[in-house]
């Protein structure tokens, strides 16, 4: 849809000061110029954030050996990542948002039950790395002998939210120029935040750590995958649909797991190393990652540090927020796109004052939520991926906005699917820290059946070799693939022979 000018004060004038008015509709062929390298920008900088090495330490919480850790990370950012790019060949197919062109699966109106769980996990996602963000610089200013209290905290909170919801307002092109720039910074200050740190590595204690049980891969393995790809993946259409409709599938996989992939892998792999050599951080990191990785760096880079830091994880929540501003748009909300952006500018706001001036650790109840919004969402991304699987040719486009059109208003086998495979996957996770985020216990009600682990409640603590695998994830995730692949054939087909 061409986006019509509305006198000197309207939409032209908009477009006129460099911000997208694009919001859900159809990308005019016109605007299609991307070329497939070009998503290598938005991801690479969304993800070289200094924050991956922390991974390195959550990993060995799992009670796993460097090189079980080392193994886990690559293959399961790879493959999550893998994941994010087949979902993102939707984009080029139908020139709209993620949560547009997953109507094709549920249907125009069915479409809303898991628009709810995106948005909601995406909000979460740049809510997170704002409080990153704005604790990171009260420890840095703390270890500069500045002031690092309340006042520093507000000022550096007032900071990264005006950035982050002014990039996300103004759109795609503003976006796509400012991930670029801060490729290379980001990039060149992790390269030398490793370089000062090498010397903290220690080979002898790493190759001392005992090997975990393969409960406890599964469980690294799968936390690593929804933190890293399938946080993402619920948006990873977003960006693709700026690329040319004859654009090869697999470039546009290969570039988006390139790009998505590449700096976590080695920033992980960086981190077990760290934390292996030094368990003394593992404390701090829990509750102030960046933070506390800066704690152990000379005087002179901790400004350097700081700034590409949070430049780093402004990158990250501004493609959330965009993101979660066009999921918010196809739940029905309407306004424009730029509006819906900077009203999950405010909730993000409203977040991280809560975290950073009222809870005391936000490890817990992210941790828990990572897990619960990652298996409906697991499930949704293995629907859409079979989906994406079973079409042979484009999408309907108008008809992904007519609720009378080839995709239905809703589908309910779709929607039977989703939730029963979240029923299913939620029953086969725990929550992590019961005793601090109590109000999430009520998952795992399929272990102690299965005999897979068991519950006090007097204790509030999980025991079993399979407690904290998180099977529910994977289970939701290949439950919506192959219902789908099987169930939704013979409509997928009616629908491409009209």
């Amino acid at each position: 849809m061409t986006v019509q000018s509305d006198g000197p004060g309207g939409l032209e004038a908009v477009r006129r000061a460099g911000i997208e008015t694009t919001g859900i509709e159809i990308v005019d062929e016109s605007e299609r110029t991307a070329k497939p390298s070009d998503l290598f920008w938005p991801w690479f900088a969304a993800n070289v954030s200094v924050f991956g090495i922390s991974y390195g330490s959550y990993l060995l919480w799992a009670g796993i050996s460097w090189w079980q850790a080392s193994l886990v990370a690559v293959v399961g950012i790879t493959v999550s990542f893998i994941a994010c790019g087949l979902v993102a060949i939707a984009g080029k197919r139908g020139s709209a948002p993620t949560m547009i062109l997953s109507r094709a699966p549920f249907g125009v109106v069915g479409q809303k039950l898991p628009g709810v769980f995106s948005w909601i996990i995406s909000i979460g996602w740049e809510t997170f790395l704002a409080i990153m963000a704005t604790l990171a610089t009260a420890t840095v200013f703390r270890e500069l002998g500045w002031s690092s209290g309340t006042t520093t905290k507000v000022l550096a909170m007032a900071v990264i939210a005006a950035l982050i919801v002014a990039a996300s307002v103004a759109g795609y092109h503003v976006i796509i120029r400012f991930q670029s720039v801060l490729t290379w910074l980001t990039g060149l200050a992790t390269i030398v935040y490793i370089a000062l740190t090498l010397d903290q590595i220690d080979i002898d204690a790493l190759t001392a750590m005992p090997n975990g049980s393969m409960q406890a891969v599964v469980g690294a393995f799968v936390m690593v995958m929804t933190a890293f790809g399938f946080g993402w993946i619920n948006i990873a259409a977003d960006w693709s649909r700026y690329q040319r409709r004859g654009t090869s599938g697999g470039r546009i996989v290969l570039w988006n797991t390139i790009g998505g992939a590449l700096a976590p892998v080695v920033l992980v792999l960086y981190g077990i190393m760290l934390a292996g050599s030094r368990p003394d951080l593992q404390d701090g990191i829990a509750n102030d990652p960046i933070g506390t990785l800066a704690t152990i760096l000379p005087t002179w880079f901790l400004v350097p540090f700081l700034v590409a830091s949070v430049l780093a994880l402004v990158s990250g929540a501004v493609l959330g927020i965009y993101s979660s501003g066009l999921t918010l748009l196809s739940l029905g909300v309407k306004i424009p796109r730029p509006a819906a952006a900077f009203v999950d500018g405010v909730i993000l706001t409203l977040g991280t004052i809560y975290v950073v001036f009222v809870a005391q650790t936000f490890l817990a109840p992210f941790q828990s939520f990572l897990i619960t919004l990652g298996v409906p969402i697991g499930a949704w991304a293995g629907i859409v991926i079979a989906d994406i699987a079973l079409r042979k040719h484009d999408y309907d486009e108008p008809a992904l906005f007519d609720p009378k059109g080839r995709y239905g208003a809703v589908n309910w086998p779709a929607i039977a699917t989703l939730v029963g495979a979240s029923v299913v996957g939620w029953g086969l996770v725990v929550n992590a820290y019961p005793a601090d985020v109590t109000w999430n216990n009520w998952q795992g009600y399929l272990l102690e059946p299965l005999n897979l682990a068991e519950w006090n409640s007097e204790t509030l603590e999980w025991s079993g070799a399979w407690a904290f695998a998180n099977l529910g994830v994977l289970f939701a995730f290949v439950i919506g693939f192959v219902v789908t692949l099987v169930v939704q054939r013979g409509r997928v087909r009616r629908q491409e022979s009209v």
